[in-house]
């Protein structure tokens, strides 16, 4: 039975208790003599003892109408606002100031809808972290195998090649006169070997990047440069000016530089390298500047340069980063960071 019915039928059911008392209390007050007046006497044409009832009924299921459409309203919004709760929409309360009981339960629900949410962004906050701290975990892996990878290729193919290196010299310094096919044949092996082993510090140098700990940008260039000055034969010159920057930034400048350097070993076949580091007008601006065969921009080979991630690098940090190669001339790689601080750390 509906909400509606229940209400009609205790209308109806009130109304025709309420007349059978009060037709107690009058005939009781005043008795009557001859019960058969009652019928006799009409109202409208209508016999007393039928339109009292009548009407005490039908203003009963009047009663019970309005009564049972008003609760039936109100339970109907507050299902629709435990759909919405349970939908997880957000809670509208649309008919405020109803009654009493009505507005005390809206009010609990807007209270169970809070509590909800607040549990629903713990919830989702501690996914977040759980997912970073497994990311980092991750990275941490990543990090210590490649380090793993980068002693043990050091320690053997590295080595090996460098043997093979000398030893591939030595053979063609004792054919240093002769032109035959054979002593053609070694020199290209040397340069091959040659190229291999530029192939294998690039290779040392992404899997274990010199680190900034410690020290300034200035100083983990210099002794980035400095050691594979001592492992290549290109000739490399740096300038590197003392800038006092955020560490977020001179870590992103100097993967910048990394990843330049290492595409430099890998694909240029330069001679020289050159390497700046300096500040005007409140820009820090690096370039890396090499004499190699240089790539086209827009092509496939732009790709095995790194570009989208140094470009991404330089975004992160606020700067811009441009690369201006010519095919056979050499390729120049310029970052532009502005600084905010200006000077503010130093004071």
């Amino acid at each position: 039975m509906s909400t509606l019915q229940r209400q009609v039928l205790w209308g109806v059911s009130f109304s025709i208790l309420l007349m059978a008392m009060l037709f107690a209390a009058f005939f009781f007050v005043f008795p009557l003599t001859d019960w058969w007046e009652l019928w006799e006497r009409t109202i409208f044409d209508i016999p007393f003892l039928l339109f009292f009832p009548a009407v005490s009924i039908g203003l009963g299921i009047i009663f019970g109408f309005l009564m049972g459409s008003f609760w039936r309203k109100n339970l109907l919004s507050i299902d629709k606002l435990l759909h919405q709760l349970e939908e997880g929409a957000a809670v509208e309360i649309v008919n405020p100031n109803v009654c009493e009981e009505i507005n005390t339960v809206y009010k609990r629900i807007e209270r169970i809808h809070k509590q909800i949410t607040e549990k629903a962004k713990v919830s989702q906050r501690m996914v977040t972290e759980k997912v970073e701290d497994q990311e980092q975990r991750i990275q941490e892996i990543i990090s210590q195998e490649r380090n793993r990878l980068a002693r043990e290729l050091h320690d053997s193919v590295s080595q090996q090649l460098f043997a093979a290196s000398m030893l591939m010299s030595a053979i063609n310094e004792t054919k240093a006169n002769s032109d035959d096919r054979e002593t053609k044949q070694l020199k290209m092996v040397e340069e091959m070997i040659h190229q291999s082993q530029l192939e294998m510090r690039a290779l040392l140098l992404h899997l274990r990047p010199v680190a900034l700990k410690g020290k300034s940008l200035q100083e983990g260039i210099a002794e980035l440069l400095i050691e594979l000055s001592q492992k290549v034969t290109m000739e490399i010159q740096w300038k590197v000016e003392d800038i006092s920057l955020d560490k977020g930034i001179e870590d992103h400048l100097f993967r910048i530089l990394q990843e330049s350097v290492s595409n430099t070993l890998r694909h240029s076949k330069a001679n020289k390298l050159e390497v700046l580091l300096i500040k005007r007008d409140d820009l820090v601006i690096m370039r890396v500047v090499d004499d190699g065969v240089g790539f086209e921009i827009d092509g496939d080979k732009a790709g095995s340069y790194g570009m989208q991630n140094m470009h991404e690098r330089a975004v992160e940090v606020g700067g811009t980063l441009k690369v201006v190669s010519i095919k056979d001339k050499g390729t120049r790689l310029e970052v532009k960071v502005p600084i905010t601080n200006k000077g503010e750390d130093d004071d």
